[in-house]
């Protein structure tokens, strides 16, 4: 009966309880789950009100996690040594493991040049020219360096190899998830996603479907477009082809193919209209236009492994 009661005097701004109707500037307990302008006295008023509550504060609460959720990602990083934004495709980039920085195929794959302008034999990192590792265990010691420091791309990657069983690692699913975690927590977008195929695929932890979306959401809300992509599938088979079609054009707009590919087919089949197809088509030109550049080009022409969209 309460719950339809103004909940803030609009002739004098005073708050008024949702559930005992009592008023006051002091009542400003709000619902901790959706934030809703719904006020009480106290915590005691606000259980009270609960079972009324319910109903709107779950509509509220899921709409406060849609702004989020489908809210545009930060940009990706530039390039630490030409300042182009990195591409998204994992070939068009490259982690150092001597200083941790991620450069892009071309400036890896760039000449380097002596001061009589001769192109040299380079074996160097090009961003803080450390000599290349001359073999593995002088390689895993650079990687063990960097994730002592605390590095999140490092530590990541050791779970990987953890996953898979890679450079001497055993299969240990248990410690890749731990890791994972670590890195996710260090602010490495790329581990959530980790995790969520982890519960997905039931690997170091018990399949849990639920556990899965929500890492991915995660990870996409913090810009990655695998992520993003897994989420648009995700929604496209329960069939909620609207959400799908929300993640794939925000994964688009970062570059990934696939997800335009699968816009692509929505439209063919009747399901998106052509103008948001065309506009998915734009953004992804839009994208290339931001990461071409020459030196690219001629590292993926030299080889297949500098591929970069």
């Amino acid at each position: 009966m309460l719950q339809n009661m103004n909940r803030v005097d609009k002739d004098n701004g005073v708050s008024v309880c949702a559930n005992c109707g009592k008023e006051g500037y002091e009542i400003n307990d709000r619902c901790n789950k959706c934030n809703q302008v719904v006020k009480y006295c106290n915590a005691a008023c606000k259980k009270k009100n609960q079972s009324q509550h319910k109903k709107e504060c779950r509509k509220r609460a899921a709409e406060i996690h849609d702004e989020e959720l489908f809210k545009q990602p930060p940009p990706n990083e530039d390039c630490t040594i030409c300042f182009q934004l990195l591409p998204s495709l994992i070939t068009g980039s490259k982690y150092q493991s001597c200083c941790g920085k991620v450069i892009c195929s071309g400036c890896i794959h760039a000449p380097v040049y002596d001061n009589q302008g001769n192109e040299v034999d380079n074996k160097k990192c090009p961003f803080c020219r450390t000599p290349r590792p001359e073999s593995a265990a002088e390689t895993n010691e650079r990687r063990e360096k960097r994730i002592e420091a605390n590095d999140p791309i490092a530590i990541d990657n050791q779970g990987c190899w953890y996953k898979y069983g890679k450079y001497g690692y055993p299969i240990d699913h248990k410690k890749a998830l731990e890791l994972h975690h670590r890195a996710g927590e260090l602010g490495h977008a790329k581990a959530y996603t980790n995790i969520g195929a982890c519960y997905d695929n039931g690997q170091g932890v018990e399949a849990d479907k639920k556990k899965a979306i929500h890492y991915f959401e995660l990870a996409a809300m913090d810009g990655c477009i695998i992520s993003r992509h897994n989420l648009g599938i995700n929604e496209g088979k329960a069939g909620n082809l609207d959400r799908a079609l929300k993640h794939f054009i925000i994964a688009v707009k970062d570059g990934h193919n696939e997800s335009l590919q699968n816009i692509k087919q929505l439209y063919s089949n009747g399901f998106v209209p052509k103008e948001d197809y065309m506009k998915a088509l734009q953004s992804y030109q839009e994208y290339l236009g931001e990461i071409k550049s020459v030196q690219r080009d001629k590292a993926a022409a030299s080889d297949e492994r500098f591929r970069y969209y």
